[in-house]
């Protein structure tokens, strides 16, 4: 990649950097790990770069150099940023579509190479993780999305020792499906649990099972392995990418806000059994509707339970509070930031449990327009 710019542009330096699990910092892809220093995501070129997700330059005009940091994005979810060195007089801003069309190939490469390598994963770690973290990393999907019916982002804290909260989505040419998990539990206890709960989702998903169904396999996954000595709550989500409309399944904890033309109001379903409580459950779908400009945030319980220093739940108030605020961001970064927010809230000692949050922003389908590929956008 360096011998690539450096033929074409002219580049004295190349650099890539990902950012690490908890999005707090961009860390240097290379050979040694932790032989760079990182830099933060907020306060920094590079940073900057990847939360507008557009080129940002910036010039030493001492070494009459121009550096340009190119975001690092597939299919909506953001990876790192690329930085390129060249002299002053080698730069122009016409070469940046074409450096961002690499920076897109980029990106495809590393979701491939990923399978054969750990120099991708060991870049994206400021810390080392917990075992329990590394098996529930391993099974998300990535932390944002983008087409052009919706966008979403997802984020758990505490980043490097997770227990049993996990998200999963999947998209078709005519659906989206969003699962949000919380899985009882502590260490590789929750995780195993929650592992086994995503794949049958997974499973019955692909097996072309309703969303009820899907519920339902994954109950009897579960119950038949723990007999009831462990379950999972989970909240399943079906769009349709026409017409808005949504299938639920409400197995448990995770909750779900809207936040409609500056309203922020709580969707609630009917309460059904925690996958795996009970031998034979049977599941039953709820329906609603989204519309063009809806925002919608899932929680888990440890959101909004999430106790202030005077006892007050994050959910019953604050969290409406941290949806407005956030409304000008996009969906990949509210995540990030009502987890900061909850943490100011609960205040000094760490938060008692897994804490995730899904963002999706409902942008619908335009009359008319067919069935684009699955990974369209």
């Amino acid at each position: 990649m360096t011998a690539a710019f450096t033929r074409q542009y002219g580049a004295d330096r190349v650099e890539l950097r990902l950012a690490d699990y908890g999005m707090r910092s961009l860390q240097a892809v290379e050979n040694v790990p932790f032989s760079t220093r990182p830099v933060p995501i907020h306060d920094s070129p590079q940073g900057r770069a990847f939360g507008a997700q557009e080129p940002c330059v910036t010039r030493d005009l001492g070494a009459a150099a121009v550096t340009v940091h190119l975001p690092v994005t597939i299919r909506g979810d953001r990876l790192g940023v690329l930085s390129v060195s060249l002299p002053d007089d080698r730069y122009s801003p016409a070469l940046l579509p074409d450096m961002q069309e690499i920076c897109e190939a980029l990106g495809r490469e590393i979701l491939v190479a990923e399978r054969d390598t750990d120099l991708y994963v060991l870049a994206r770690r400021a810390a080392r993780l917990t075992l329990a973290a590394e098996m529930q990393w391993q099974l998300l999907p990535g932390r944002s999305c983008a087409r052009p019916e919706f966008a979403l982002g997802a984020h758990l804290e505490p980043a490097y020792a997770i227990f049993g909260d996990n998200y999963d989505w999947s998209a078709s040419a005519g659906h989206l499906t969003l699962s949000v998990t919380n899985g009882m539990g502590e260490g590789i206890d929750a995780a195993l649990l929650t592992g086994l709960v995503v794949n049958a989702l997974r499973n019955a998903r692909r097996a072309g099972l309703d969303l009820a169904g899907q519920a339902t396999l994954a109950d009897q996954a579960v119950y038949s392995h723990y007999r009831g000595r462990a379950y999972a709550s989970v909240l399943l989500l079906r769009f349709d990418l026409d017409t808005g409309e949504v299938e639920a399944v409400d197995a448990g904890s995770p909750r779900l806000w809207r936040l409609r033309e500056g309203s922020v109001e709580s969707i609630s379903f009917d309460a059904q059994l925690p996958l795996g409580m009970f031998e034979d459950t049977v599941y039953v779908s709820e329906r609603f509707t989204v519309r063009p400009g809806d925002r919608l945030l899932c929680g888990s319980d440890g959101v909004y339970d999430t106790l202030s220093a005077r006892g007050e739940r994050y959910g019953e108030q604050a969290l409406a509070r941290s949806l407005n605020a956030t409304k000008f961001l996009p969906p990949a970064q509210v995540p990030g930031a009502v987890l900061r927010e909850l943490a100011d809230y609960h205040g000094e000692t760490p938060l008692d449990d897994d804490a995730l949050v899904v963002c999706l922003d409902w942008k619908g389908r335009p009359e008319g327009a067919g069935h684009g590929p699955p990974d369209a956008g």
